[in-house]
């Protein structure tokens, strides 16, 4: 697994988590349990602490509704396994719904651009420039450390908050922290600091969850088996409907404006989604008959554009970034 790349947690990696319990005569109760199924759900997720949202969602999945209570309650081996099973596969259900993305860092990109010289040089280059603003070819000793944030999770390089070697591989090499450095003297600075880093990471990998959404059309499919909620959405596409627009036209409208809230995702300015209303719309003809007919026609004229919208996202994922 080369760091950088992107993985996907989507509840398959636990499907087949070993759910024995230890042998032990000591009395289990919800909390140890609930600890346990943690650990091992951790270390199948490339040891990934599992965010709290996640976990609370997945309790409330198996009917735990007051966790303090619930971890203090005492369970017998059968009640036991049978919580870890239900808990587990609770965070696998939650992550097919909501999957999260990570990026695992274990030193295979820095080592790439160790290995190869040029790759290295030019990396070195432009991280001078970039940290060199005034351009007067020297930079304080102590800009090594802006250098591997600019560098980052996509070249490898992890926060310092998420690795605490980092600081202490940076704080061996800054003796002097206010000595100035040419570019060739920064490159050699720069060499031994990422090799260590690399060989740090090799021993101890950094999974880091980032901040992009997967929309799977799980959302969608939920909208439509609950018929009051689609029959709301219907409603409010009605209410926006205009007398010169068809009936396709209006319903595109609506979801582009509001289709994240329904489980799509965001329309300006991605080309891949305007791709998808496309591929799902063109089966539909532009006209004005659903809307004079009646509701039941529209409806089902809605649900008809929703059910094709979530199998092609079911087939074709799309990512967005949640920081913009």
């Amino acid at each position: 697994m080369s760091d950088g790349a992107l993985t996907v947690l989507d509840g398959t990696h636990l499907r087949a988590v070993d759910l024995s319990l230890p042998d032990s005569d000591v009395i289990l109760t919800g909390g140890h349990v609930l600890d346990l199924a943690d650990s091992k759900a951790s270390s199948s997720l490339f040891g990934l602490s599992l965010p709290q949202g996640l976990k609370s969602s997945a309790l409330k999945r198996v009917n735990v509704q007051d966790d303090d209570v619930f971890r203090q309650a005492e369970l017998d081996r059968h009640q036991a396994l049978k919580l870890a099973g239900d808990y587990i596969a609770a965070i696998a259900d939650e992550l097919k719904d909501d999957p999260l993305v990570i990026s695992i860092l274990d030193g295979n990109t820095i080592r790439l651009f160790l290995e190869d010289e040029d790759d290295f040089a030019m990396l070195a280059e432009n991280l001078f420039t970039d940290l060199d603003a005034e351009d007067v070819g020297k930079i304080n000793k102590s800009a090594i450390r802006s250098a591997l944030v600019h560098m980052g999770v996509e070249m490898g390089v992890p926060p310092a908050s998420e690795f605490p070697p980092l600081s202490d591989i940076l704080t061996k090499h800054e003796a002097n922290g206010e000595e100035e450095l040419g570019q060739a003297q920064f490159a050699e600075l720069l060499q031994p600091i990422l090799q260590e880093l690399a060989e740090a990471l090799a021993k101890k990998n950094v999974v880091l969850i980032q901040n992009i959404k997967i929309v799977n059309g799980s959302k969608l499919r939920k909208l439509l088996a609950d018929e009051k909620q689609l029959n709301n959405v219907v409603e409010k596409i009605l209410q926006g409907k205009k007398d010169d627009l068809g009936s396709a036209e209006v319903i595109r409208s609506y979801l582009e404006k509001n289709g994240l809230e329904l489980g799509l995702p965001p329309s300006e300015g991605d080309e891949a989604v305007a791709i998808l209303y496309d591929l799902v719309f063109a089966e539909l003809k532009e006209d004005k008959s659903a809307l004079k007919e009646g509701e039941d026609k529209f409806e089902n004229l809605v649900k008809k554009i929703l059910e094709k919208l979530a199998e092609q996202l079911e087939a074709n994922p799309v990512f967005h970034d949640t920081e913009h």
